[in-house]
C-alpha cells in the first residue's frame, strides 16, 4: 500500500465517469465472470482450446458480445454495450474475448450486416445462441490488407443456380482465420464474385464448411494455421474451396443480388464505393478490437503501479529503510504518462462507441460523410489504441523487473495476446494511410487503390474545412482555442486552450505540406502516380498520427467537461495536462524545427511535465483503481505474495537492528 493513500479522492465519482453509460454491462461482467473465466497459466495449445470452446457457451449473452443484435434473435439491439462487453472480456481472457468477437463480433455481425431478412430468421438466432459456430473468411495468404484484390472467386452459373467457390492457387487460401481450425461449421467467404461473364468485385457468400460430425464437407480443405505468439485458445485455421457449390440465397445480398438468370444488380451501382460501403457496415469489429486493447493496457498498467506501490528498492541516505519503486522519479517518468495516455484514450474510445451506437441504432446506415467519417476515427484510434498496448504493456513487464517475466504474474500473456492487435483487423500502417486518405481528400464519393492517390485534384479549402471539423464539443474547444493570446510565449504551459490550439496547429501545418509534396509530385510525375504517394509516404503517416493525437485530446477534455464531481474533475485535467504535455514533449524537435516554440519554453515543459509527476505520484493508485478491475482478474501472483513478503523482509530487517544494539 502506498504511503500516500490518504491523499486519494474517492473512488465511487472515477469509476461512475469510467464506467460511462454502459455500467451496466460492465458491472454484469464483473458480476458473472468469476474464476473459471480466467486464463489458466502453463495450459498446452490444445487445452486451451478446450477451455475456450466450453467457456464460449457459457458466457451472458443478453448483455455480452451479442447484445447487439436485434432482440427479435436474442439480442438486445445495443450496439454501444456489445462494444462494451468486449472490452470485459479483454480484461479476463483475452483468448476468450477473441473467440467470441470471431463468433458473435465478425461471423454474426457479417451475417446481420451484409445478409437481408431471410439469413437473419434462418441462421442469427442459432449464431446468438452458439449453436451454430462459424468464422469469418476474409484474409488470404497472398492478400491480406488490400482486400479488394482478393482471388477467391465465386461463378455463378444460371443453369443449377448455384455458385462456384474456388480457390485458384495457394496465396488465395484463406489464412488465420479465427475458429477455422477446430469450431467453426460455417464461414463467412468473402471471394471475387463473378455473374453473366462479368467480375463485380468482393461479396460475401455463408458456406457451411463441416458436417453434424465435425468433418469438412466435400471439397473445402480445412488446416490449423500452427503455434502462436499467444491467443493459445483460439483455433486459427486455413480455408480451401475446390469448386465448392454455394446455393444462390447463400449470397449475403444486401448490397448485391444476382438473379436466376444470372442477372446482377445493386443499389450502389460503383464497385469500389460498394466495396467501401460494405466494408463499412463492419467497422464495429474495429472499434472493439481497439478497446480490448486499451482493456488489456489497464490490466497491465494496474499490475504495474500496484506492484510498485508495495516493492521496494534501495535506500536514501536519510530514510529509515528502502524507497518504493512508485517514488522514483525514473518510474513515474514510466507509469505515469502511459496511464495519461491511457485515459486520453479512454475518453476517445467512449465517444466513438457512443458516435456508432448512435449512427447504427437506428437500423439505417448513417448519412455517408458520418459513415466515412466514423471509419477515419476507428481506424486511426485502432491503431494508437494497440500500438499504445503494444509499448505500455512491455513498459509495464520492466516495471516489475524479474517478476513480470513469470507466466503467473499475467504480464507476459498480455504482451503475447495483444501483439497481434496491431495487425489484425486492418495493419495500422495501412489503417493510418486510411486516415490520411480521408484528410488528403475530403471523404471522396470513391476509394481507389493506392495508385489513386496521383489522379486526386487536392483542394486547399476542402482540406482546411475537414482539419478543423471537431469530433467532440465543438463549441466548447473553439472557445478554449480562441481565448489564448496571439503569442504563445505568454500563455502558460499547462493552459487547455494552448494545448488544443498547438495540437490542431500541428496537424494543420502538417497536412499543409504532405499537400503541396503531392501537387509537386503530380506535377513532375503524373504518369507515376505510385511514385507520387510513395515518395511522401512517411509525411502522410504523420499527418495521420497528428490527427489522432488531436482527436484524442479533443475527446478528453470534452470529457472533462461533463464530469459532475469537482474533485474528480480537478484529478482528471491534471491528468489531461500531463497527456498532451507528454505529446509535445515527445514531438519537441518538430516544435522547435518550425519555431512554435523557443528552447526556453521547450525546458519549461520539461521542468513543468516534472512536476506533474510529483503531483500526481499520491493519486497512482487512484487512478488505476479507478479502472475497477476486480481483483480476481487481475490474476497476478505477485500482488498477493509481495506484501507478505516485505513484512517478512521488514521484520528480518528489525531484528537485526535490534541485536545491533550493546546490551
Amino acid at each position: 500500500m502506498s504511503d500516500h493513500a490518504s491523499d486519494r479522492i474517492d473512488l465511487a465519482g472515477l469509476r461512475e465517469v469510467l464506467d460511462g453509460p454502459w455500467a451496466e454491462v460492465r458491472n454484469a461482467h464483473r458480476k458473472h465472470l468469476d474464476e473459471r473465466f480466467l486464463p489458466v497459466y502453463g495450459e498446452t495449445g490444445d487445452q486451451a482450446r478446450e477451455r475456450i470452446s466450453r467457456l464460449i457457451t457459457e458466457l451472458p449473452v443478453e448483455l455480452g458480445i451479442a447484445a447487439g443484435f436485434p432482440t427479435e434473435y436474442g439480442g438486445r439491439a445495443d450496439i454501444g454495450g456489445s462494444i462494451v462487453a468486449t472490452e470485459m472480456l479483454a480484461q479476463v481472457d483475452l483468448s476468450l474475448m477473441v473467440k467470441a468477437g470471431v463468433q458473435w463480433g465478425l461471423f454474426g455481425g457479417a451475417v446481420a450486416a451484409l445478409g437481408t431478412r431471410r439469413h437473419h430468421d434462418a441462421y442469427l438466432r442459432d449464431i446468438v445462441a452458439g449453436k451454430i459456430l462459424g468464422c469469418f473468411a476474409m484474409t488470404e495468404t497472398g492478400h491480406g490488407s488490400d482486400v479488394q484484390q482478393l482471388r477467391t472467386t465465386c461463378t455463378y452459373d444460371p443453369q443449377t443456380q448455384t455458385f462456384d467457390l474456388h480457390t485458384p492457387h495457394e496465396a488465395a487460401r484463406k489464412d488465420y482465420i479465427g475458429n477455422a481450425a477446430r469450431d467453426g461449421r460455417m464461414a463467412v467467404v468473402f471471394a471475387q464474385l463473378i455473374a453473366d461473364g462479368q467480375h463485380h468485385g468482393v461479396h460475401a457468400w455463408l458456406v457451411p464448411i463441416r458436417d453434424a460430425r465435425g468433418n469438412p464437407l466435400p471439397g473445402v480443405s480445412i488446416g490449423d494455421a500452427g503455434p502462436k505468439a499467444g491467443l493459445l485458445g483460439v483455433d486459427n485455421g486455413r480455408l480451401s474451396f475446390d469448386h465448392v457449390q454455394v446455393p444462390r440465397d447463400m449470397l449475403l445480398d444486401r448490397y448485391g443480388e444476382v438473379a436466376e438468370d444470372g442477372t446482377y444488380s445493386s443499389p450502389i451501382a460503383n464497385d469500389s464505393r460498394r466495396f467501401f460501403t460494405m466494408l463499412g457496415t463492419l467497422v464495429r469489429g474495429r472499434v472493439s478490437v481497439g478497446g480490448a486493447a486499451a482493456a488489456a493496457t489497464k490490466s497491465a498498467l494496474t499490475i504495474a503501479v500496484r506492484y510498485g506501490d508495495i516493492r521496494r528498492q534501495f535506500g536514501a541516505p536519510d530514510a529509515g529503510g528502502e524507497v518504493l519503486l512508485n517514488d522514483y522519479l525514473a518510474h513515474q517518468r514510466k507509469l505515469l504518462p502511459a496511464l495519461a495516455t491511457t485515459y486520453a484514450l479512454h475518453f476517445a474510445q467512449a465517444e466513438l462507441v457512443a458516435a456508432l451506437h448512435a449512427a447504427q441504432s437506428g437500423g439505417e446506415p448513417a448519412d455517408e460523410h458520418r459513415q466515412r467519417e466514423l471509419e477515419s476515427r476507428a481506424a486511426g484510434l485502432k491503431a494508437a489504441q494497440t500500438w499504445h498496448a503494444t509499448r505500455t504493456i512491455q513498459m509495464c513487464r520492466e516495471a516489475c523487473g524479474g517478476a513480470g517475466y513469470l507466466a503467473e504474474n499475467r504480464l507476459p500473456s498480455l504482451k503475447a495476446d495483444t501483439d497481434v492487435f496491431t495487425t489484425f483487423e486492418g495493419d495500422n500502417t495501412v489503417l493510418l494511410q486510411l486516415v490520411a486518405k480521408g484528410l488528403l481528400t475530403g471523404y471522396r464519393d470513391e476509394f481507389g487503390s493506392l495508385d489513386g492517390w496521383g489522379r486526386a485534384s487536392f483542394v486547399a479549402e476542402q482540406v482546411r474545412a475537414m482539419v478543423l471539423e471537431r469530433t467532440a464539443a465543438r463549441s466548447l474547444i473553439e472557445r478554449l482555442i480562441g481565448a489564448v493570446p496571439g503569442r504563445d510565449e505568454e500563455v502558460a504551459v499547462t493552459d487547455r486552450g494552448w494545448h488544443l490550439k498547438i495540437f490542431e496547429d500541428r496537424e494543420r501545418h502538417l497536412l499543409d505540406g504532405a499537400v503541396r509534396r503531392l501537387r509537386n509530385g503530380a506535377a513532375t510525375k503524373k504518369d507515376r502516380p505510385f511514385d507520387i504517394f510513395n515518395d511522401v509516404q512517411d509525411h502522410v503517416l504523420t499527418v495521420a498520427a497528428a490527427h489522432i493525437d488531436r482527436v484524442t485530446l479533443e475527446a478528453f477534455v470534452a470529457g472533462i467537461e461533463a464530469v459532475a464531481d469537482p474533485a474528480v474533475q480537478a484529478l482528471l485535467s491534471r491528468v489531461c495536462d500531463l497527456y498532451a504535455l507528454s505529446v509535445i514533449e515527445a514531438h519537441k524537435g518538430w516544435f522547435l524545427e518550425h519555431g512554435r516554440f523557443t528552447p526556453a519554453r521547450a525546458k519549461a515543459i520539461t521542468g513543468v511535465l516534472n512536476g506533474l509527476l510529483k503531483e500526481l505520484r499520491p493519486q497512482l493508485r487512484t487512478l488505476v483503481d479507478g479502472f475497477a478491475i476486480p481483483e480476481s482478474w487481475l490474476h497476478c501472483a505477485i500482488l498477493r505474495e509481495e506484501p507478505s513478503r516485505q513484512q517478512a523482509m521488514a521484520a528480518h530487517d528489525a531484528a537485526g537492528d535490534q541485536q545491533a544494539v550493546p546490551a
